[in-house]
């Protein structure tokens, strides 16, 4: 294979070979901690513009099969293993993923010390990098590395959400699903209870929602800061009270900043799928998989108005709120993940029963007064 250099911002350089497609790729470089599941990451829109580092040291063994893409669209802008697996042992395997790399246009690098880079990382924090196959000169590299776009400064969600509404038939609650980098899973799980669900681009207006006249509004994952969607923000201050309201990761941090609380950038995130979250109503502690560098204060919220309903057994940050005169609910980390041990999808079965007891107030309300009108 030809070789590949890998250089941070900050001189520090990783010399390894190439894998996917050759050229150059410039992004944020984070670490995900799965030893496992390396296609719905690559197809997560939540890792738009960045090189993702995976700290398991093989990655590839079971190739790629189709139907465990999150997505159609491969996301990240690199990708960085220890060693790559050329020949999957899967029956169900269409293809190794260096294959999948190349036809995807996915510039990535292998053989490199991911321990050394990881702990890099958590010393000093998420930093921007470069991946290239077509030069080795540090100087010219990491001037391109401190030239490149910082991803933190731009509205990411208009790069990955849709332009046009999608509607997905079903015969129970009507949701609407504000597309901020959703991921297939979410809306397989609304599709699992039988909901009709449409699909709205991110800059949807909070009137024309509510003409649609929906049971229920989810705010998706998705990519970037928080504060640079104003606009998302809005809107989920003018829906407030009129409908139950559910937002997981980035859309739990956008239901955050319209309740009147800040958020920060973390040092180096929560990328995996082992992370300990306490549900502080019942004590139960969640295995988690989580995706984002961003994360909502805690002292910044009204405790009288907000309850924070989970937090990460780790370091103590905020991982669900619930507010307390509204069903409007959010958590963190990706509750559609391991349904089938019964983890955490019923934040999904309590969001069909809110929008289950809010219709019936609805028609209680109706039939007293003649109403016709959203509450």
């Amino acid at each position: 294979m030809p070789e590949a250099v890998l250089v941070l911002e900050d001189g520090t350089s990783f010399s390894g070979e190439s894998i996917g497609m050759t050229g150059e790729t410039t992004g944020e470089v984070v670490f995900n901690t799965t030893m496992t599941g390396y296609e719905e990451i690559l197809t997560d829109p939540s890792y738009y513009g960045q090189i993702v580092t995976m700290t398991y040291p093989l990655i590839g063994n079971y190739g790629i099969n189709d139907k465990n893409l999150g997505l159609d669209l491969v996301q990240v802008h690199g990708f960085v293993v220890n060693e790559l697996c050329m020949a999957p042992s899967n029956w169900k395997a269409l293809k190794n993923l260096n294959t999948f790399l190349k036809e995807n246009g996915i510039i990535g690098i292998s053989g490199i010390d991911t321990r050394a880079l990881t702990r890099k990382l958590r010393d000093a924090g998420t930093m921007k990098g470069i991946i290239s196959t077509k030069s080795d000169d540090m100087k010219t590299l990491l001037e391109k590395v401190k030239a490149s776009p910082d991803i933190n400064g731009e509205d990411l969600v208009k790069k990955v959400s849709i332009s046009s509404p999608i509607n997905i038939p079903g015969d129970n609650e009507r949701v609407v699903v504000i597309d901020l980098g959703s991921k297939a899973n979410t809306l397989e799980l609304l599709k699992g209870y039988g909901c009709h669900i449409t699909l709205l681009p991110c800059d949807t207006k909070a009137n024309d929602i509510l003409s649609m006249k929906p049971d229920g509004v989810l705010f998706s994952n998705g990519p970037g800061d928080p504060k640079r969607l104003p606009y998302v923000v809005e809107t989920v201050k003018e829906l407030i009270g009129k409908l139950p309201i559910f937002g997981i990761c980035l859309g739990h941090q956008v239901i955050g900043l319209a309740l009147g609380g800040d958020t920060f950038k973390m040092k180096f995130g929560h990328r995996g799928a082992n992370h300990p979250v306490r549900n502080m109503e019942t004590g139960k502690v969640y295995i988690t998989s989580q995706n984002h560098g961003y994360s909502v204060k805690g002292d910044s919220l009204d405790s009288d108005k907000v309850f924070i309903s989970h937090v990460n057994v780790n370091d103590g940050t905020i991982e669900g709120l619930c507010y307390r005169e509204y069903p409007i609910f959010s958590l963190q980390y990706y509750p559609e993940v391991s349904l089938e041990l019964g983890d955490s999808g019923y934040f999904f079965k309590k969001f069909i029963i809110s929008m289950r007891e809010n219709q019936k107030q609805f028609k209680v309300a109706k039939a007293r007064d003649g109403r016709s009108e959203w509450r």
